[in-house]
């Protein structure tokens, strides 16, 4: 009779152990699939940026020839951003693209022509509003990587995730040119 009763125990811890794990693992793969999910949308709206930033590019190498720097950086970083597949890639590459972009538009205020050309002046408003699209999506990224990473470094989810694989994910930042503001000028 003991040991049917030390067999029930057994087969319960196990199961309870099992079921443990499993629930851990389950709540793993939701965290990482959300953080693919908020960065596949995400990701739309910053592959419609970077295919803007050739024409921008365009209608500005008229107007500023010695910032020339500036936009040789652009283009690269856009074929940078289309031609890789990493996540996390990507992300740092939204970042950097984000951080040009707002120099980019910061220095076109020095060039009269260019803000009074219809074409500039069409493109940018698209940029602007892709860039507000693009704010909505980061808050919303960003709260997934949080919790993604918070998940993968609680314990003891932390045993299971490095077993796993899993590693830190990379958060979309505000750079520093996004973050100032000058107040209204009249």
């Amino acid at each position: 009779m003991d040991q049917i009763v030390a067999i029930v125990i057994a087969v319960f811890l196990t199961i309870a152990i099992l079921a443990f794990f499993i629930s851990l693992y389950n709540k793993l793969v939701m965290l990482k699939f959300n953080v693919e999910k908020a960065y596949g949308n995400i990701d739309v709206i910053l592959k419609q940026r970077a295919d803007e930033i050739p024409n921008l590019v365009n209608v500005a190498k008229q107007f500023m020839n010695h910032e020339k720097d500036l936009l040789t950086k652009l283009t690269e970083l856009r074929t940078f951003y289309n031609t890789t597949n990493d996540s996390d890639r990507k992300t740092e590459l939204a970042n950097e693209t984000s951080k040009a972009l707002s120099s980019f538009f910061a220095v076109s205020e020095n060039y009269p022509g260019l803000l009074s050309n219809n074409n500039f002046l069409e493109l940018q408003k698209r940029v602007s509003g892709m860039e507000d699209k693009i704010a909505d999506r980061r808050e919303f990224f960003n709260d997934s990587v949080s919790l993604y990473n918070i998940g993968i470094h609680e314990f003891p989810n932390v045993i299971l995730a490095k077993m796993l694989g899993y590693k830190d994910k990379t958060l979309l930042e505000v750079s520093n040119q996004e973050k100032q503001y000058e107040g209204v000028q009249f």
